[in-house]
């Protein structure tokens, strides 16, 4: 017939009259789900074959995709979903591994290597022994002292199980520190000295008790009391001391005293004369600064003058007890005397000035200088020490050279002539 198309009549008509653009899928036994819609027809029916032969499982269409092999068996489903073939679910709380801690971190490939899931190992040193610090030294069961929240964290009592437990920085080291071997069975010293003997600074000089200065939280920068453990309190420049500036050998046969001879002997300038303890006069700030000394309490207090007078000046050596304490002793070069008056000087002179001086001859000695006398200087009558030769009182001791009478009236010249001039004599 004229104007029917060959496709709608006869044998050849297209009685079905399906459209693939508007076919409803959800009318056959699979409905097209998450990415399934955006495929094409041909995606999943092949064109050779008729369109209710198409596969209905995941693994029939994505055998090519299976990156396990075939090793799950057919039911993508239990892991996957049709949204997208990446993220797969699975509860590996099914298999006879659940995991747990960091365990749920790893990916699948970790463990699963090459994708392959038959015989994975399921006892930790199967997967850990490269990480095995303990290198098997410690058996298989690595669950004794590791967890699986973290490898690196340890669950072992080292306390209990070895008698030393871990304080302080003990706790964060390495076992290796100590057991430098790998094989924890070695017998390993347990003692401060045994592990830091290349520590100590002492040389052994302190003993094997490190714990009585050192703590387990840090090594150096410790406060000890030297107080309360030595009796003996470390102030001034003695706190800033390193110990060995005082304990040069073992303490344990080296009994320091607690005087300030006992360290400062070779350091003494006065040769050991002072009896007194060196604190009378040095502090312990500086050895030799801030020197106190208070003088009044020696037998020669320093008065006048003497006070403004250096150390030095009078002690020419640090050995203070042979000072002199005479004037003479001292002031022998300044004697206009000659020693003529002996060596008493203070007798006229004041330890306020030396050329302020003093002295009654009339009161001191009972011959009063009168007339010409009292011009007179010392040395012209006090010819040699006075405490050696006693001057007689008359004229004539002194005056026999100008005696022109040669004795001839007798020794008593007063009779006749005055002090206030030998000459112009008067004659009763």
């Amino acid at each position: 017939m004229q104007g029917v198309s060959q496709r709608t009549s006869g044998r050849a008509a297209d009685i079905v009259k399906f459209d693939r653009a508007t076919f409803d899928h959800t009318g056959t036994d699979f409905n097209l789900e998450g990415a399934h819609r955006g495929l094409t027809c041909v995606s999943c029916h092949n064109p050779n074959k008729k369109l209710r032969d198409a596969p209905r499982t995941c693994a029939a269409c994505h055998k090519d995709d299976d990156l396990h092999r075939g090793q799950l068996k057919d039911d993508c489903g239990s892991c996957h979903n049709s949204a997208t073939w990446s993220g797969a679910k699975f509860d590996h709380a099914e298999t006879d591994f659940a995991l747990q801690g960091a365990h749920r971190e790893v990916r699948c490939n970790a463990c699963h290597v090459g994708g392959k899931y038959d015989g994975t190992p399921t006892r930790c040193v199967a997967c850990h022994m490269p990480d095995d610090v303990h290198r098997g030294s410690r058996g298989e069961n690595c669950a004794e002292c590791h967890t699986q929240t973290d490898w690196k964290t340890s669950k072992f009592d080292h306390a209990k199980e070895t008698g030393f437990a871990l304080l302080g920085r003990h706790n964060s080291l390495e076992c290796g520190s100590c057991h430098t071997s790998g094989r924890f069975e070695d017998k390993i010293e347990n003692t401060c000295v045994g592990c830091h003997r290349a520590d100590d600074s002492h040389a052994g000089r302190f003993g094997d008790k490190c714990n009585d200065c050192h703590g387990n939280d840090r090594w150096s920068g410790l406060e000890y009391d030297h107080f309360v453990k030595a009796k003996y309190t470390l102030l001034g420049a003695h706190a800033k001391l390193d110990c060995h500036a005082c304990h040069t050998a073992d303490v344990a046969k080296q009994k320091l005293g607690t005087d300030c001879r006992s360290c400062h002997t070779a350091d003494d300038p006065h040769g050991g004369q002072l009896k007194g303890a060196c604190d009378n006069c040095h502090s312990n700030e500086a050895w030799r600064k801030d020197i106190r000394f208070d003088h009044d309490l020696t037998d020669f207090p320093l008065l006048g003058m003497h006070v403004l007078v250096s150390c030095a000046q009078c002690h020419a050596s640090k050995a203070f007890k042979g000072a002199p304490t005479q004037c003479v002793d001292c002031h022998k070069q300044n004697d206009v005397h000659k020693g003529g008056l002996g060596r008493d000087c203070a007798d006229c002179h004041s330890s306020n000035s030396w050329t302020s001086w003093e002295f009654d001859h009339q009161k001191q000695t009972g011959f009063a200088l009168t007339g010409a006398h009292g011009k007179a200087k010392c040395v012209d009558c006090h010819r040699q020490p006075a405490a050696e030769v006693k001057l007689a009182k008359d004229c004539a001791a002194c005056h026999r050279r100008d005696d022109i009478h040669l004795g001839q009236f007798g020794m008593q010249c007063q009779r006749c002539h005055s002090t206030i001039t030998f000459k112009g004599a008067r004659i009763q």
